[in-house]
């Protein structure tokens, strides 16, 4: 079992108390409200609070962005968030504990049918600002513009955007709402979700929190929590390699 020193400890929750930014804008990875959220992430908090042997403090937000700022700022010691190079500039990641997708809705009489269609001139893609998808798509894309809003379909639909993008779970969700729009069901992208600190931590708290994480997924705590939380084991990421 993978187990805290009291250095660790120390390092990775100065005040005594491990603080988590939890991101509620992601539902696959916490549901609930900020007074009582639930999810992967939050057991992955609670888990890790345990093997330190400090409480836990669940600070919650509506995206990825805030939830990253609230431990950039010094209000969090842990975030989850998805892997990404421009955030790895700032964050020190462990390997991911779930992979979801990145998809694109479109109008169902749209001429779209395939991620190849999308990256074209006078394409514009709604998504959600700051969001892992946000990231991805503005580093590579190099004809189609993104479009961001507080959320991707919303921004879709009150601009009149070609594309949505946006996670595959609520996505399908969003598209099965409305007779209007279709998924493009193959991803565009792989998300790996993973928990971060900040680069300022001690080489081995980085280490503790990737052998934990790799022990979680290992032992079914990760498939466990997602089934409770009513979503996909799927989902868990693959052992690192190496």
């Amino acid at each position: 079992m993978t187990s805290a020193t009291a250095d660790i400890t120390e390092d990775l929750a100065p005040t005594g108390v491990l603080r988590a930014s939890v991101n509620l804008g992601n539902p696959v990875l916490a549901q609930g409200t900020p007074d009582s959220p639930a999810g992967v992430t939050v057991d992955l908090a609670r888990e890790i609070g345990a093997r330190l042997g400090v409480p836990v403090e669940l600070v919650c937000f509506d995206a990825a962005r805030r939830s990253y700022e609230a431990m950039a700022t010094g209000r969090a010691d842990l975030c989850f968030l998805a892997v990404d190079p421009a955030r790895e500039a700032e964050v020190a990641f462990t390997p991911p504990y779930v992979v979801i997708e990145g998809v694109f809705a479109v109008p169902r009489d749209s001429a779209f049918t395939t991620v190849a269609d999308i990256d074209h001139e006078g394409v514009r893609i709604g998504v959600k600002k700051g969001s892992a998808y946000d990231l991805f798509l503005s580093r590579t894309l190099r004809h189609a513009s993104v479009v961001r809003g507080e959320e991707g379909v919303d921004v879709f639909r009150s601009e009149g955007l070609e594309v949505a993008a946006g996670i595959r779970q609520p996505m399908t969700a969003y598209v099965a709402s409305d007779p209007g729009l279709r998924l493009i069901d193959e991803r565009f992208m792989e998300i790996r979700q993973a928990v971060g600190t900040t680069l300022s931590r001690r080489p081995e708290t980085v280490r503790f929190l990737s052998d934990l994480v790799e022990e979680l997924k290992a032992g079914g705590f990760v498939a466990d929590a997602l089934r409770r939380a009513h979503q996909s084991e799927a989902l868990v990421a693959p052992p690192q390699k190496g």
